[in-house]
């Protein structure tokens, strides 16, 4: 008995699912504490106050808040200059 189907199969036919990165709330919306901002591989976005970096560097809201975007340039060791974005969650101001 065949192990394989005869026709029109591929050993090498599968996919792997996709893994919903990036941004996923936008800059001046209300997050309470624990709510993801940025799913993401590498350091393309940097936390800043109120924001937490999980393992897998996602970050995510420390405190409820309203989130801010941020753009500060970083000199390397190298003398190098970098344009980096951060993400700040500010305390909103009516908050109960």
């Amino acid at each position: 008995m065949a192990h394989t189907k005869a026709k029109s199969t591929t050993k090498l036919g599968r996919d792997s699912e996709s893994k919903r990165l990036g941004l996923k709330v936008g800059s001046g919306q209300k997050v309470k504490p624990g709510m993801i901002l940025v799913r993401q591989r590498g350091s393309q976005y940097f936390p800043g106050d109120n924001v937490l970096l999980g393992k897998d560097d996602t970050l995510f809201a420390g405190s409820e808040g309203v989130v801010e975007f941020s753009q500060k340039s970083k000199r390397r060791f190298s003398g190098r200059t970098l344009l980096r974005t951060y993400i700040t969650v500010r305390a909103s101001s009516n908050s109960k």
